[in-house]
């Protein structure tokens, strides 16, 4: 009786520590920081912190903040990450694109940098409130005798 007990309770430890649950911030954090390391990234120069995580099923989405190891955190940056449950292990699936990219995209190809076409009338607009850009603005070339100002300590923009 006793030889049966034995294997059949190290048979449900054995089970118990194969469907531990990853379902938190650390596993997430480690999943993180495994798969940058892959990308040749200094991870030990840097303070990696999981900020939320959605978890469902076998994915989540994690908002994870980076920042150079002992600096404030609001001198980091912040990404969001597709994490993917594989075994007892979290994986980033993908990168979600950050605000500056999905604005970029959103750009026709090659205005980069240029205000947007006002459809009514054919030239460049930008948004209410927005500074000028070019006459009266800071943009361009500003001489000391332009009227436009650069902040104090600026180097002149007309030199060569």
């Amino acid at each position: 009786m006793k030889s049966a007990v034995i294997p059949a309770l190290s048979l449900l430890t054995l089970l118990g520590c194969a469907n531990r649950n990853i379902d938190t911030l650390d596993a997430v954090k480690q999943g993180v920081i495994k798969d940058l390391s892959k990308n040749n990234l200094n991870m030990g120069a840097m303070d990696v912190n999981v900020v939320s995580v959605s978890f469902r099923d076998k994915e989540a989405d994690a908002v994870v903040s980076f920042s150079a190891k002992g600096a404030p955190a609001a001198q980091g940056m912040t990404m969001n990450y597709t994490m993917e449950r594989q075994g007892s292990e979290w994986h980033i699936k993908s990168r979600a694109q950050s605000d500056l990219q999905k604005h970029a995209a959103q750009a026709p190809p090659g205005s980069m940098g240029a205000a947007p076409m006002d459809s009514t009338h054919g030239q460049n607009q930008m948004p209410p409130g927005h500074p000028a850009m070019g006459d009266g603005g800071m943009m361009g070339s500003a001489s000391a005798g332009s009227g436009k100002q650069l902040p104090p300590d600026h180097p002149p923009l007309d030199k060569p």
